[in-house]
Parts: structure tokens; sequence; C-alpha cells
């Protein structure tokens, strides 16, 4: 799973390399404020993938005294700081250019390639956005895309994702916004441009922070994923009752389960422990995403009383 997500990742950071040399040449070329800020934020994209390979990276080292259950919460640290970035380097920058120029239009000098440099980082970024989403698409067949990210627990893959989508916005409004600074004459269209994709970069970062930590404040595993665990236990007739299912999440794949168990009063304390023993064997079997479980035999209140 980590290695597709690194492959979505290196698409996009190549991408945008490539595209955020051609935006800066295009606006050194024409002044275009929102060439200058489309530059800026495919930059900030480049960078923003460099931190969630750094994120992978740690995220892999194994379990040690210090972090028992392994490091896989890293990841959503850097997550973390990626939507930061997004709002600070990307989206502030872009709406105080986009103010400047508004005040103070100028025309714009050489569009065509404004144009051409548009359109080459369109095909970029779509070519990126096929490879996240085609991920995307695996992890959560027929989800839609609002669906699959907010079911998502890899902010390796999501941001990218969102990422590559508010580009692909963002190129639009810049294509609006330099198409109306040259063929109506209004100057301060472009300007505008610079305004528009600056909140909307604002709009992205403000989504995935609430993402991000929502996972860094111990997010459970999906309903779905619960409600198996559940059917699972359920199923052997040695157990009563499920009485309570906790799950966190410790990473992209990693879930930590915890589970009360009434089990037939018939039973044995070896039956019990070789019936606890099975049905753990079992729930890793049918979920590999559970690297930690805790299963204690207890007593349901109705039974209780």
């Amino acid at each position: 799973m980590a290695g597709d997500s690194r492959f979505a990742i290196y698409a996009a950071a190549a991408g945008n390399l490539a595209i955020a040399a051609s935006k800066f040449a295009a606006f050194i070329f024409t002044g275009s404020s929102a060439m200058l800020t489309e530059a800026v934020h495919s930059l900030v994209d480049t960078g923003n993938q460099g931190l969630l390979l750094l994120g992978l990276r740690r995220a892999a080292k194994p379990p040690d005294d210090g972090h028992p259950f392994g490091h896989g919460m890293e990841l959503y640290f850097w997550g973390f700081v990626v939507a930061l970035m997004i709002f600070a380097l990307g989206g502030a920058f872009s709406i105080y250019e986009g103010f400047l120029k508004i005040m103070n239009p100028e025309p714009l000098t050489k569009p065509w390639i404004n144009f051409l440099v548009l359109g080459v980082a369109i095909g970029f970024e779509s070519a990126s956005f096929a490879v996240a989403w085609r991920e995307s698409r695996r992890r959560n067949p027929g989800a839609q895309m609002l669906s699959a990210v907010r079911n998502s627990k890899d902010p390796s893959l999501f941001a990218v994702l969102l990422e590559d989508c508010a580009a692909l916005i963002g190129l639009t409004m810049a294509l609006v916004g330099v198409g109306a600074a040259v063929m109506l004459d209004l100057p301060w269209a472009d300007g505008a441009a610079s305004v528009g994709i600056g909140l909307l970069l604002v709009a992205v970062a403000a989504f995935m922070a609430n993402e991000t930590r929502s996972l860094l404040t111990g997010e459970a595993a999906l309903p779905s994923v619960v409600a198996d665990i559940r059917r699972i236990l359920s199923a052997d007739p040695r157990v009563v009752e499920v009485i309570e299912v906790l799950s966190l999440h410790l990473g992209p794949q990693e879930i930590l389960v915890g589970v009360t168990i009434d089990f037939d009063d018939d039973l044995r304390g070896g039956e019990i422990e070789r019936a606890a023993q099975e049905l753990s064997e079992q729930l890793r079997l049918e979920h590999p995403e559970i690297t930690r479980l805790f299963l204690r035999p207890g007593e349901a209140a109705t039974r209780a009383s």
C-alpha cells in the first residue's frame, strides 16, 4: 500500500516541479499575477510531496521502547504540516498577490506564453490526478471522490488527490483570468484569478487540516470494519455476546482493536484461552490491517444483573 502511495507522490512531485519552472518562466516574460500564484502553488505542492515522503519513511520505522505501537501516526503529523503549508505559503500568498494586482492592474505582455504554459500544466496535472484517483478507486471501489477522501486513513494519498484537484481548478481559474485580461481588456481579472486561487487553497487546507486532525486525535476504524469484527466474533458458537469493540488507527494500514466478549459459561479456562486465540487468528486473517489486538472475556450487563 505504501509503495502505491509513493508512486502517486513521485508522479505528482515530478509533474509539479516541471510545471513550477514553466510557470515562473511565464511570469517573468508576461508579468501575470495568476501565473506567479500558480507557480508558487506548484512549488508548494512539490515541497509538500517531499514532506509526505518523509512522513512515509518515518512512519515505516519499527516499534521501539519509546513507541511500542510503532511510528505510523507520524504520517498524520506530516499530513497536518502539509495542510499548514498549503494555507500559509499557497493560499495566503495568492490572495495577497491578487489584491496587489487588482489595486495596480497592468496589461499582460506576450499572453500566448501564459496560454501555452497553462495548457501544458493542465495536461501534467491531469495525468498526476489520474494516478492518484486510480489508486484511490482501488482502495475504495465505487466511492465518490469526497467519500473516498473522508474514508481514507492515508494522508499521503488523499493529500495528493486534493492537491491535484485544486491544481486543476486553479489552472482553470488562471486560464479564465488571463483570458479576460487579454481578450476583454480587463487587467484586474488576472489579479481576481489569483484571489480565487488563494481562496480555493485556503478551503483545501482547512479540509485537509480537519481530516488529519481527526486522525491525529485517535480516529476509529471505519464502521464497516467494526461491524465485520462484530459479525465474525458473534458467529462463533462459543460467544454469547460481543460487549464492546474499540478501535484506533495507528497508521493508514495499522489498526489497534480492543474487544470485550461474553463467552459461554460452560467453557473452562483452557477452552476460553483457545477460543480467544482462534478468534484472534481469524480476525487477523480477514483483516490484516489489525496489527494489535487485545481480547478479554467479560460478562454482559444483562447477565451480571
